[in-house]
C-alpha cells in the first residue's frame, strides 16, 4: 500500500512514523517533508499553499490513500480535488473543514447542534465590537475568525485591550492579514484537554486523550503560539468521562454536519475546557492537533487485530470505521517542543543541530522534526518551532525526565524550551 502524507511539520513526521509501524510494510512519501521525515520516507518538492501543486504530486505518486496534516490544504480544498478525480482520502471537504476555517461558522454551529460552549458574539465592524463588548464581563477572549496558525487567540485583561485586538485582527495589522470577523468570548476557566475522534461520517473513534501548552512562556505566560509541549495519559479523562464527551459532543458534532450536507470525514479535535459547569467546547479543528498528535500517537500499540493508525486513518476515508480499530499502551507521554529564539516573533534559522545520534540511542524518546531541513550533510533548524521531543514512561513523571534529558543531549543556536510542561499534573499527583 502506498500512503501519501501532506505536510513538512512534527505532526506530519508523528503520522508518517506511527504509519510505518503498520504490519503491512506500507510506502510511505511525503510533501514535501523535512530533514528527519527524509531519514524514513521519500520526500518530493511541492507548494503547501499551491492547489495546483498539491494535485499535481498527487496525480505523479498516485497512492492508495492520501493523509493531509495541515490546515491550509483543506482550506484550498484539496480533498474536494481528489475526491473528484478517484482518489482515497482522510481529511474533510471545503466545507468540513469551516469548522476549523471559520471561528464564527464553529460557533454557530455549536449554537445550532446545543454544544456546550462559551458565550459569544461574532463582530465585523468597530461598531459591532464596542456595542458586543457591552455585555462582557473581563477577561475577554478575542479570536480571528479565520486560520491564523495557532496565534488568531488573544485574552484580554481589559474591553480596552479587547477592542484594540479586535480591530487590529480585522485590520489585519496584527496577524498580517484581514478578517472577515471577529469572535468575542466569555473567558472560561479550568483544566483543558484535547480529545481528538478518528470519523468516517458516520462514526467516531476517539483517541487518547492530551493535554497541550499553547504559551511561549513557563506558567502559561506571554504570547500563543503553535504549541510548546503535550502529555498524554490513562488519567486525564475518565473512561466515562470519554464516553460523555463522545454522545453528547463529538458525535453530535458528526451528526451536526452530515445533517446539514457536509459530512465530516478525517480527524475531528474538540479543544475542550473541564469546568465547574460541566465540560465546555472551546474550538474545533478540523485536523490532527500539534503537538498533541507528537504526544498521542506514538501511545497506539500494534498488536493482534489492532493493526495500528494507517489501518484506521484507511478505514475512516472508506467509510467503514470500527469503535475498537486501535488498542492503546498504559505508558503516559509528553512531548517538549525545542524551538528557536525569537519564536513565536521573529527568529534566525539555519543553525547546525547536534546530539541527535545521542537521543536515537535513548529508551523510549523519538524525536519529530518539526522545522528543520540539511544543508551541506548536516541537520539545521529552519523553523520556529524546531523539534519535538517525545518520551513515553512507567509514569508521568519517568516520562518527563526522559523527554527533558534528550531535549538536554540536543543543541543549536538560541535553544529554548519550557521547563514545565506536565509540571502541574505531577504536583497533583505529589498532593
Amino acid at each position: 500500500m502506498k500512503v501519501l502524507v501532506i505536510g513538512s511539520g512534527g505532526r506530519e513526521h508523528a503520522l508518517v512514523w506511527s504509519i510505518l509501524q503498520s504490519p503491512a510494510a506500507p510506502e510511505v512519501v511525503c510533501a514535501p517533508g523535512n530533514a528527519g521525515i527524509a531519514a524514513i520516507a521519500r520526500c518530493v518538492p511541492v507548494d503547501i499553499k499551491d492547489l495546483s501543486s498539491l494535485l499535481s504530486v498527487t496525480m505523479a505518486e498516485q497512492p492508495d490513500l492520501t493523509v493531509i496534516g495541515p490546515e491550509l490544504p483543506l482550506s484550498l480544498g484539496l480533498v474536494d480535488e481528489l475526491t473528484l478525480r478517484g482518489y482515497r482520502v482522510f481529511g474533510p471537504t471545503r466545507a468540513a473543514a469551516m469548522l476549523e476555517t471559520s471561528k464564527a461558522f464553529a460557533k454557530q454551529f455549536m449554537q445550532r447542534h446545543n454544544l456546550p460552549t462559551a458565550g459569544y458574539a461574532v463582530c465585523h465592524s468597530l461598531e459591532e465590537i464596542d456595542e458586543a463588548l457591552t455585555h462582557f464581563t473581563t477577561p475577554v477572549v478575542v479570536k480571528a475568525d479565520g486560520l491564523a496558525a495557532g496565534k488568531g487567540v488573544a485574552i484580554c485583561d481589559s474591553k480596552e485591550i479587547a477592542r484594540t485586538a479586535a480591530q487590529e485582527m480585522l485590520n489585519g495589522r496584527l496577524l498580517g492579514s484581514r478578517q472577515p470577523a471577529v469572535v468575542l468570548e466569555e473567558f472560561l476557566t479550568g483544566d483543558e484537554v484535547s480529545l481528538l475522534v478518528l470519523s468516517d461520517g458516520e462514526r467516531v473513534l476517539p483517541l487518547a486523550p492530551a493535554r497541550d501548552y499553547k504559551r511561549i512562556g513557563e506558567n502559561n505566560t506571554g504570547p500563543n503560539t503553535g504549541g510548546m509541549g503535550a502529555y498524554s495519559t490513562n488519567t486525564l479523562l475518565e473512561p466515562e468521562m470519554v464516553d460523555w464527551l463522545v454522545a453528547h459532543i463529538a458525535q453530535p458534532a458528526i451528526d451536526g454536519m452530515a445533517a446539514e450536507g457536509t459530512p465530516f470525514r478525517g480527524v475531528l479535535y474538540c479543544g475542550l475546557m473541564m469546568t465547574a459547569r460541566g465540560p465546555m467546547l472551546l474550538e474545533f479543528n478540523a485536523r490532527f492537533g500539534d503537538p498533541e498528535t507528537e504526544a498521542i500517537l506514538p501511545r497506539i500499540e500494534v498488536r493482534g487485530e489492532h493493526r495500528g493508525l494507517l489501518e484506521a486513518l484507511d478505514a475512516a476515508a472508506a467509510g467503514r470505521l470500527a469503535s475498537d480499530q486501535l488498542a492503546w499502551k498504559r505508558q503516559p507521554s509528553i512531548t517538549v517542543i525545542a524551538a528557536s529564539a525569537g519564536y513565536p516573533g521573529s527568529f534566525s534559522a539555519g543553525h547546525p543541530i547536534t546530539g541527535l545520534d545521542e537521543v536515537a540511542r535513548m529508551e523510549d524518546v523519538v524525536v519529530f522534526h518539526a522545522g528543520t531541513a540539511r544543508s551541506e550533510g548536516a541537520v539545521v533548524t529552519s523553523g520556529g518551532r524546531v523539534l519535538a521531543v517525545t518520551a513515553l514512561g512507567e509514569t508521568l513523571r519517568q516520562a518527563q525526565q526522559r523527554a527533558y534529558a534528550a531535549i538536554d543531549a540536543i543543541q543549536f543556536q538560541g535553544k529554548y524550551c519550557r521547563r514545565d510542561i506536565a509540571r502541574q499534573s505531577l504536583e497533583d499527583v505529589t498532593l
